[in-house]
């Protein structure tokens, strides 16, 4: 369903939505630093650097994503 979603929305959006899910993901973010920094007990320590370590990974892959879709809107040089 997602898939169906994402190629019914125009190239041009793409990258729109891209930025506005980092953000999301950078709230996420720091939901995950305030879970690690609690520390009732130790489970609760290893879930949340185990959070902010799946946030920070989707929070530089999503801006990696944002890069390259940014470079494909970029005009080429044509060589002389």
């Amino acid at each position: 369903m997602g898939f169906e979603i994402i190629t019914k929305i125009p190239p041009i959006l793409h990258t729109p939505l891209m930025s506005g899910s980092n953000a999301i993901s950078g709230i996420t973010l720091i939901g995950a630093l305030y879970a690690a920094g609690i520390q009732e007990s130790n489970i609760t320590k290893i879930l949340g650097l185990l959070s902010v370590i799946f946030a920070t990974i989707n929070v530089v892959g999503g801006f990696l994503v944002t890069h390259r879709m940014l470079g494909m809107f970029k005009k080429k040089d044509t060589p002389k």
